[in-house]
């Protein structure tokens, strides 16, 4: 029986909304979220049948995520690297931990973001050397999310070679030499558990190598920015839906009492609401379009994957903007259910690739330079 992918994901929903308001008060990683993920069989959606998993691709993950990003967006957020370090894993990583993350009992993440060369996450500055067999590794990582909850890092480098491209490895997450700068205590997405890490001395088995040595480039341009595009801009979206569904309910019941009428019976109001409607519709088009363009192998597919996460990220901080007008003062309270999205929709504007670094790659090919 064909596993589905969303009834699963509509079950870890009400977890996700159950525990929302207090991930974000305390900035407290969603173990709850996570545990009935593994319950529904969703941390292996990714993983091929032959080791236990699913065998899903990337319409099944973001739509997962997002669902799970309408009721919480760190949760989403979560999911979205746990997935991306996952496609990292089933195409290059060992058998052994290939079915420990069918199963579930391993969560993934990425480690690229680094203070050396900031969002330009493709360009490690940090070091890997050959050392008796193992390799060592030193860098200064600004964020990974799920820091101190990932079983393992799919941990970039410069290749033990020195060349100027870049290697990816498998870096347990309780590595000796590793050390996690400080907590996440940020505006937004306050419970993904991004935080800097220090990796010192740490070594790891040369098989701990995921690719070829100097092949990290190509395994990020082709295996994890289109996922990691299309799940990131899941959770955009799906921050959209709730802003809409949440301001179109407040606009309803609010009421001029003097008046005899209720909110939406303004027609500036409807007018904001039906700017949100389209906004967010036009975002979720381009999304499955872009879905369609990797499922079938269109020439538009990698320009789609970079115009959907800007489009995305921007639609989200407008729609946010303008629920956060149209709610006015009581948008401020947190029952009214729009400032957390708010500021949650932030992080995929900074969020490397961010959304300039996105508009020159758009503006180079649609003038014909390259990329890189």
């Amino acid at each position: 029986m064909k596993f589905d992918h969303l009834a699963a994901s509509e079950a870890l929903a009400h977890v996700a909304r159950e525990h929302a308001p207090r991930i974000d008060a305390n900035a407290a990683y969603p173990t709850e979220f996570i545990a009935a993920a593994r319950a529904q069989g969703l941390l292996g959606l990714l993983s091929s049948k032959d080791v236990g998993g699913h065998g899903a691709g990337p319409r099944e993950a973001a739509e997962t995520v997002e669902r799970v990003a309408r009721e919480c967006g760190s949760s989403a957020l979560v999911l979205t690297m746990h997935y991306a370090g996952a496609a990292v894993i089933e195409a290059h990583g060992s058998l052994e931990v290939r079915r420990e993350l069918a199963a579930g009992r391993h969560v993934s993440t990425l480690a690229f973001s680094e203070a050396g060369s900031r969002s330009h996450f493709w360009a490690p500055t940090s070091t890997a050397r050959a050392e008796a067999g193992d390799v060592v590794l030193d860098a200064h990582k600004s964020w990974i999310t799920s820091a101190q909850h990932a079983s393992a890092y799919v941990w970039s480098s410069r290749p033990t070679s020195g060349s100027e491209l870049s290697s990816l490895w498998l870096v347990p997450a309780r590595s000796k030499g590793l050390s996690v700068d400080r907590p996440f205590d940020g505006l937004g997405l306050r419970g993904n558990d991004s935080a800097p890490v220090t990796a010192v001395g740490v070594r790891v088995p040369a098989s701990a190598r995921l690719g070829a040595d100097g092949a990290g480039f190509a395994i990020m341009m082709q295996t994890v920015l289109p996922l990691f595009n299309v799940l990131t801009s899941a959770g955009s979206i799906g921050m959209c839906e709730a802003a809409v569904a949440k301001t179109a309910e407040h606009v309803g019941s609010q009421r001029y009492e003097h008046l005899g009428s209720s909110l939406a019976e303004l027609p500036t109001i409807r007018a904001y609401v039906a700017r949100m409607r389209i906004q967010t519709d036009m975002a979720r088009t381009l999304w499955q379009d872009t879905l369609a363009a990797l499922e079938t192998g269109r020439p538009d597919a990698m320009l789609r994957v970079l115009e959907v996460k800007a489009a995305s990220a921007e639609t989200a901080r407008e729609v946010l903007d303008t629920a956060m007008r149209v709610c006015g003062g009581m948008a401020f309270r947190k029952d009214v259910g729009v400032e957390r999205r708010f500021r949650d929709t932030r992080a995929s504007l900074v969020m490397a690739p961010t959304t300039d670094q996105l508009y020159d790659f758009i503006g180079k090919a649609a003038t014909g330079l390259p990329l890189f």
